[in-house]
């Protein structure tokens, strides 16, 4: 049976019970949604209208949202304005460095909008803050998740030198789905730039996600796993794309749990150091978390590899001529 967009549209307006959330009313929620409304800061939490935003916000984590609030791109899965952007705010770096403190935030997730319109797409911008947050919390670790800096000549190269601890970009979805999901971008130029940013600085940890429930078939969801692994990709997220209005990509099928749970085994066999797969599960859901798990992975991994090195020379010292 072959549905139309609006037939589609109503069978998935009710969602299933494990993808419902609570409406946010705690202090803690209120607290961080005031102290982000006096620094005037945009979040993708609620730009992209985040399911997870009551959770993290009573967390006190946020996800802030640089150089504006509209973006060039048009992606018919995001909720974020589209259109002429906003000027370029140079206080901007200060007062997101003050809602790290005030936070008292040990991880930060720095994203942004996509900005065509500039030489750098962002990239100084992007390190400005950085450098912001460096200088008055040195100990908090940072996330960037960038656009894809695309005809951007040393866009990623400036973003790498500010030393980021972990570089995400989200492929977002498969690459058969780009040209009616990310319409603007090209699969493999965020492929490239996921493999550059190693190059560049082998101790950055990368991460990367996509939705599903677009269309996609299991089959290329595995492609883009090992896409990633190829491209060196430490981290990689899946969830659950929900539609943000009527006006966005009609959501194909609710992907149940059990299906989360065989693609984060798939995704383990791989190779990644880090994979959260559930239907909630967002690039910035858990970010602080995930990446001191990550940052005992790699420490593991490192340890075992010298042990094993060891172990070898050891055999190998031993044999007579």
């Amino acid at each position: 049976m072959t549905f139309t967009k609006n037939q589609k549209q109503k069978n998935m307006a009710k969602r299933p019970d494990w993808i419902r959330v609570k409406a946010p009313n705690s202090k803690e929620y209120e607290n961080t949604r005031t102290l982000i409304r006096e620094l005037k800061l945009n979040t993708v939490c609620e730009e992209a209208a985040c399911p997870n935003i009551g959770e993290c916000w009573q967390k006190k984590h946020a996800t802030v949202m640089i150089l504006g609030s509209v973006c060039t791109r048009a992606c018919s899965f995001c909720n974020v304005k589209t259109g002429r952007p906003d000027l370029l705010d140079p206080h901007e770096p200060e007062r997101l460095a003050e809602a790290v403190g005030k936070l008292a935030l040990e991880h930060m997730v720095i994203t942004s909008v996509d900005r065509d319109d500039l030489p750098d797409g962002g990239a100084t911008h992007f390190a400005n803050c950085i450098a912001a947050v460096r200088k008055s919390s040195p100990g908090t670790t940072i996330e960037v998740l960038t656009p894809d800096f695309l005809k951007k000549d040393g866009a990623i190269e400036i973003v790498v030198k500010a030393k980021p601890d972990v570089f995400n970009h989200n492929i977002e979805t498969v690459p058969s789905l780009y040209k009616t999901i990310r319409p603007g971008a090209r699969y493999f130029h965020s492929l490239n730039l996921l493999y550059k940013v190693k190059q560049l600085d082998p101790e950055i940890f990368t991460k990367s996600g996509i939705m599903v429930g677009l269309g996609e078939t299991d089959a290329e969801v595995i492609q883009v796993m090992e896409d990633l692994r190829a491209a060196d990709v430490d981290f990689m997220t899946i969830g659950q794309y929900l539609q943000p209005t009527k006006n966005h990509a009609v959501i194909d099928r609710y992907v149940t749990p059990d299906e989360f749970k065989y693609f984060e085994r798939a995704a383990k066999t791989k190779g990644f150091l880090m994979v959260s797969a559930s239907p909630l599960t967002r690039s910035s859901y858990h970010a602080g978390d995930d990446f001191k798990m990550m940052r005992e992975a790699r420490m593991e991994k490192l340890g075992a590899a010298l042990e094993s090195r060891n172990e070898g020379s050891s055999i190998g010292g031993g044999r007579q001529s």
